[in-house]
């Protein structure tokens, strides 16, 4: 057994007995441990001459075999707790993994609805039925706002000013944008305010309210944008987040700035609305794939 081995061995002891970790976790200690040795072995370096530039060749060896930065960030958390105990052990005489960040993490991209899903969507409540004018009020509000499920059932019957066609909305740290709401999401708003009149209790200042009279709720709106995707054969999880992060996508695809999109989705952060331009930069290589003679 090298000496390589043997101080792993004794720091995956010191785990189990003096730390009192469980079989499992020890295991799966070693299991991300065994491939820093195998890399070492092969690179002919012994624990105490590792430096940051071995551990970064170390993680591009792991990027290499397809591990994902997930992957690749608990390895490297299992190593920095090597090291840690190998400094204490005065085993080596510096921690090498202090001046090495963890890989980072890829921000999962955002289900997006194409624009045929959403006009199929958006036409799925009945109008003919006093909730189907209301669903469908509430749909395309939603997508014409990029509103997120609680502002949207939050929504003041003054926050709609449907002669100019803008909306109030509370957002998150109880701030105030101003968003436009485009015709179609006028009409329908319009077409339902008879039967919220028929519905709201007295002094109920909700805009869109069940036929009990209160608000609608986060629940009860997620459930019914669920059954209208079913209901018009949209395969994918639809909730009201996809359609907020449609909206997004589909006005950065018909060539919207970058920071009127932040503004209207009330986001303080722009780098929370540039994951968008992955989606539509995703999109834009299929299309030049597809198209282009040279694709």
């Amino acid at each position: 057994m090298s000496v390589r081995d043997a101080l792993v061995d004794a720091y995956l002891a010191h785990l189990k007995v003096e730390r009192g970790l469980g079989a499992l976790t020890v295991e799966a200690y070693a299991a991300d441990l065994s491939g820093l040795l195998a890399f070492l072995e092969e690179e002919s370096v012994e624990l105490d001459e590792v430096d940051p530039a071995t551990l970064s060749a170390w993680l591009l060896s792991l990027s290499a075999r397809d591990l994902s930065s997930r992957s690749q960030a608990r390895h490297l958390s299992a190593v920095r707790g090597l090291f840690a105990w190998l400094l204490r052990e005065r085993e080596v005489r510096r921690d090498p993994t202090t001046l090495i960040d963890s890989p980072k993490k890829l921000t999962k991209l955002p289900t997006v609805l194409s624009r045929e899903e959403v006009a199929r969507l958006l036409v799925a409540p009945n109008r003919k039925k006093d909730r189907g004018r209301r669903d469908a009020a509430m749909l395309h509000t939603m997508y014409a706002a990029g509103l997120r499920v609680t502002e949207l059932c939050t929504l003041g019957l003054g926050d709609a000013n449907l002669e100019s066609g803008f909306l109030q909305v509370l957002g998150k740290g109880d701030k105030r944008r101003v968003v436009p709401l485009g015709v179609p999401a006028r009409k329908r708003i319009e077409a339902y305010l008879p039967d919220r009149g028929r519905w709201a209790r007295p002094g109920e200042p909700a805009l869109f309210v069940t036929s009990r009279g209160g608000p609608m709720t986060r629940q009860a709106f997620w459930k019914n944008i669920k059954r209208y995707a079913r209901e018009v054969g949209i395969t994918k999880n639809v909730t009201p987040h996809e359609l907020r992060h449609s909206f997004a996508t589909h006005l950065l695809l018909g060539g919207a700035d970058l920071r009127a999109v932040q503004a209207m989705l009330g986001h303080t952060d722009i780098s929370t609305t540039e994951v968008y331009t992955h989606v539509t930069g995703d999109h834009l290589a299929a299309m030049h794939e597809k198209y282009h003679p040279r694709g």
